[in-house]
């Protein structure tokens, strides 16, 4: 594909109805702004492009009805923060997560997701070209420069990557002038790669943990074993047992292989199920939350706000409107 892909997301924002238009306030300057067609939602999609060496894209629009996605991209590696966003990926099957930086490596397979209706797609990400950031993390690290795949999967649905929300967010907020836009960009984009790189480098020095073949295949059965009891009341020392492992060996091993601590997993599973409830069921409220294991409402909408970016009743308000 020629480096410069201005025309390629020209001609995709096109086939997904999106229309050139102003920026509204509110969104940085120096960038193409599209606007969503409204008859099937709302929102716009604005981005910028340095022809060869990375694009800036930010979301925030929403669908009318749920909508299934299946982009080819070209080959990159991608990092973006999720303010709000509700749906699946479908290729392997995961939840979309807010609050978190999501990686992406284009070139391999088309992103293939669904995304719910209603819930609004607010996002802002980098897209760095091979040859852009091979040379830069080269100029940056030298000897210690490894393949950047690697730093980029590792940081996939962070929560704890304060450093890079920052950055991500000065982009969205920037109100300098047009005119010195590009130089602005230029800076944050180079800083933001040399980010990922450091943090995979601090996350290898702390990785303690070997697993060996067995240990994986006893976490990965514990992973089961939380999906299908994730209501019930599961202690650590229960836990240990079915893993055969000791309580502290189990807390470090699970993180190593899950990269998130076992109270963050079970709740990570609470809250996707409690969604699905919220969107396809009547239960009450109280009664959602109690049969994806929470005794306390305001407990479990401070939870669910946090991760999904709506408070439980919004969330089934929106995504149970009508047109």
């Amino acid at each position: 594909m020629n480096n410069n892909n201005k025309e390629y997301y020209r001609e995709l924002f096109k086939k997904a109805n999106f229309h050139p238009c102003d920026a509204p306030k509110g969104f940085p300057p120096g960038g193409d702004c599209f606007k969503f067609n409204p008859e099937l939602g709302t929102g716009y999609y604005w981005y910028y492009e340095m022809p060869g060496q990375y694009n800036i894209k930010i979301h925030d629009f929403s669908y009318k009805e749920d909508a299934v996605l299946n982009m080819d991209l070209p080959e990159c590696l991608s990092i973006t923060w999720y303010e709000s966003i509700s749906g699946e990926e479908l290729n392997p099957y995961k939840s979309l997560n807010c609050h978190v930086i999501k990686s992406f490596l284009g070139g391999l397979k088309p992103f293939h997701a669904l995304i719910h209706r209603n819930i609004p797609v607010r996002s802002i990400g980098i897209e760095y070209r091979p040859d852009f950031f091979h040379q830069i993390l080269k100029d940056n690290f030298g000897p210690s420069y490894v393949d950047p795949k690697t730093a980029f999967k590792s940081i996939d649905e962070t929560a704890n990557f304060p450093e890079m929300k920052k950055l991500l967010w000065d982009i969205w907020k920037y109100e300098g002038s047009a005119s010195s836009a590009a130089l602005f960009y230029d800076a944050k984009i180079r800083e933001a790669l040399c980010l990922v790189f450091e943090h995979h480098r601090k996350l290898n020095e702390k990785a303690k943990t070997s697993l060996s073949s067995t240990d994986t295949q006893l976490l990965n059965s514990l992973g089961l074993y939380i999906n299908n009891h994730y209501a019930d009341k599961i202690s650590i020392d229960s836990l240990a047992k079915i893993a055969c492992m000791g309580t502290t060996k189990l807390k470090n091993a699970f993180k190593s292989y899950y990269g998130m601590t076992i109270a963050d997993y079970i709740q990570k599973v609470r809250i996707d199920h409690a969604e699905h409830l919220l969107a396809y069921t009547d239960l009450p409220v109280t009664e959602v939350a109690k049969a994806v294991g929470y005794s306390s409402l305001g407990h479990f909408a401070e939870l669910f706000s946090s991760a999904k970016g709506l408070l439980p009743l919004s969330y089934r308000k929106a995504f149970q409107k009508s047109e």
